[in-house]
């Protein structure tokens, strides 16, 4: 069974930066897309950004600008830069694996990102 380990999070100031990452315990073959998506307290689970096999990179607009997806290959690996992040960026942060056209989904468990003002 795949598992997706998320790291890095925690408590930063406003305005600094923090980088996430997300590695798998065993290669994953036929990956269409590595990306992350976030759940503040209250609120529903939203996409944040998304990193696809050929390379291409999507961002939500809430983020655009200030984050920085990026995906190293060798490591089955997954990274989000954070810079100037912003007290409403608070959440629990979930790494997401899409695989075999879509019909293959891994989540990781999540890491918690405060964000103080």
């Amino acid at each position: 069974q795949v598992q997706l380990v998320e790291s890095g999070g925690g408590l930063v100031q406003a305005g600094g930066s923090l980088r996430l990452s997300c590695a798998a315990s065993e290669t994953i073959f036929s990956i269409n897309s590595m990306g992350w998506y976030r759940q503040a307290p209250g609120k529903k689970r939203e996409w944040v950004a998304r990193v696809t096999r050929g390379g291409s990179t999507n961002y939500a607009d809430s983020v655009k600008g200030r984050f920085t997806i990026s995906r190293d290959n060798t490591k089955n690996t997954v990274y989000l830069q954070m810079d100037s992040p912003k007290p409403e960026d608070t959440a629990v942060y979930y790494c997401n694996v899409v695989a075999n056209s879509g019909i293959t989904t891994y989540w990781g468990q999540g890491t918690q990102v405060t964000v103080a003002s």
